[in-house]
């Protein structure tokens, strides 16, 4: 049975530092809640929780990509690892990009659902083959480059493997959904 409680609380100021209880609160007040978990207690590691801030940030938002694309990643990646805590709060920031309900049901059921665009297709059969076998065969490589420059490929595996990895350190970390 898999334990149910965080591993490690959430961190308060003596835990994060000034610099992170700040960066705690600002960034919880965005996702709309007074304790996002996953920043309260990654931010206990410090310098690195920063480093981490800023390369997550230059992907998403900050990245490349239509921050459509980048939710379909992410949501798609939070259900294959079913990881509530990232899909809950990608299921927020998916409808303001355009993440429909309708969407997010087809999104699911996977690239192999009616109704996705070629480039949806290709862009989740690639999500897909990533957090199954860390790799991509090269018919999933030519469908996708078809639809993609060289640096949106390159983001595309950063961002899918960025998430893959968050939701392994949610759910090894035991962390919380938030309130």
């Amino acid at each position: 049975m898999v334990s149910t409680q965080p591993r490690i609380a959430p961190g308060r100021l003596r835990e994060l530092g000034p610099v992170n209880w700040v960066v705690w609160q600002v960034l919880s007040r965005a996702a709309g809640t007074d304790d996002a978990h996953l920043f309260s207690t990654l931010g206990r590691t410090k310098g690195l929780f920063r480093g981490w801030l800023h390369f997550s940030g230059k992907l998403m938002p900050g990245g490349s990509l239509r921050r459509y694309e980048s939710e379909l990643v992410i949501l798609r990646v939070a259900h294959l690892r079913a990881c509530d805590y990232e899909m809950d709060h990608h299921i927020r920031l998916g409808k303001r990009a355009g993440v429909t309900q309708e969407i997010l049901e087809r999104l699911k059921a996977g690239p192999d659902a009616p109704g996705w665009s070629d480039k949806e297709r290709a862009l989740l059969t690639a999500v897909d083959q990533l957090v199954a076998t860390r790799d991509l065969d090269d018919t999933a490589w030519q469908t996708l480059s078809a639809h993609y420059d060289e640096r949106h490929l390159i983001e595309i595996v950063l961002l899918t493997n960025q998430y893959e990895g968050l939701a392994s350190t949610i759910t090894a970390l035991r962390i919380q959904t938030d309130h």
